[in-house]
């Protein structure tokens, strides 16, 4: 896989409005948000470089609304992208992993038309052993344009076939930014000697079969039968050479998917009868990471449907997840049928 693979040299500024020339509609607030975005993207991968230097590893006393105890550099990522964007005038409400309700925008700063909702650090279990992790946002339109008032429930609790923005960050070896607004999938490179993203994947596309599978194995006993016998299948020795797939799980779902949308195959994070409504929160993380996956030609379910598809029914909802290269995804929905 090539290190840098664009036909020419784009900032990731550049980049946004040269997308926004195709919308003559545009009043250029969305490519402004976008902007006040990446900043906040830089100030992270900033911290997160040093964070051992800076003491903000470790674990606060606060615990978060799944019960969770907040990491330091969870908090502190929350609190920057929060006070990068408040301000804006282009958002009328945003929503976190870490917040249990809508964080709305301070009363003396204009409501905007858009709605942010984030995942500031997916993957915090990775953070004190220095291993990626990330940040994956998504934008919406509000339901209500010009009203200049708070954003609802109603704006937040959109089905994902309703973004027009969706993103993650990686921090880890370099800092990769991968986002789409429904023309494809770019991924840019940060350059900390110029402070800059770099476009280096233009409309990346999966393969259309992989060789990797990732989830977390630990929990095999727990799920449910159809899936059990899927997994078995991926190792299992086949005639033809495709099989056994080897297993890639690095427990936070950037990195996992990020891999998988370079080499293809399949990421799945099921339901348990522990966690019967899965673990992935469909807002602010599955939704963004099925739209990245389907703009790269690949397939994202519940393991019963378009993922993008379901209306969510609060906040902090969680769904069964599964997201890959299209055969291995129709393979897999053959097993989950009862098909094979």
């Amino acid at each position: 896989m090539p290190i840098f693979s664009a036909s020419k040299l784009v900032t990731v500024d550049r980049h946004i409005v040269d997308e926004e020339e195709m919308h003559p509609e545009a009043t250029g607030a969305f490519t402004s948000l976008l902007h006040d975005l990446t900043f906040a993207m830089r100030i992270i991968a900033r911290e997160v470089r040093s964070a051992g230097l800076n003491d903000i590893l470790g674990i606060t006393e606060d615990i978060n609304v799944h019960g969770e105890q907040v990491r330091k550099l969870d908090k502190y990522a929350n609190e920057v992208i929060y006070r990068a964007l408040d301000h804006s005038g282009h958002l009328c409400a945003m929503v976190s992993e870490e917040a249990e309700d809508i964080m709305y925008i301070p009363k003396k700063f204009k409501k905007g038309n858009y709605v942010l909702v984030f995942d500031p650090l997916d993957g915090s279990t990775n953070i004190d052993v220095n291993i990626t992790i990330g940040t994956i946002f998504s934008i919406y339109r509000r339901l209500q344009p010009n009203s200049g008032l708070d954003g609802t429930l109603e704006d937040v609790l959109q089905p994902g076939n309703c973004q027009v923005a969706a993103g993650y960050v990686l921090y880890g070896s370099s800092t990769i930014l991968v986002y789409t607004t429904g023309n494809g999938v770019n991924i840019f490179t940060y350059d900390p000697s110029i402070g800059e993203f770099l476009l280096t994947y233009e409309k990346i596309k999966m393969p259309y079969r992989g060789i990797y599978y990732s989830c977390n194995e630990g929990n095999y006993n727990r799920w449910d039968e159809k899936v059990k016998r899927y997994v078995d299948y991926l190792k299992t020795p086949s005639n033809d050479g495709t099989r056994p797939y080897s297993l890639r799980y690095i427990a936070a779902a950037v990195a996992d998917i990020h891999r998988t949308l370079h080499y293809g195959g399949i990421y799945m994070y099921p339901a348990d009868y522990l966690m019967p409504e899965g673990k992935i929160r469909l807002v602010y993380e599955a939704n963004a990471l099925a739209f990245i996956i389907e703009q790269a030609g690949g397939i994202a379910t519940n393991g019963e449907m378009r993922l993008l598809d379901i209306k969510p029914r609060s906040i902090h909802q969680r769904i069964p997840f599964f997201v890959g290269s299209p055969y291995d995804m129709l393979e897999l929905q053959a097993f989950l049928k009862g098909e094979k």
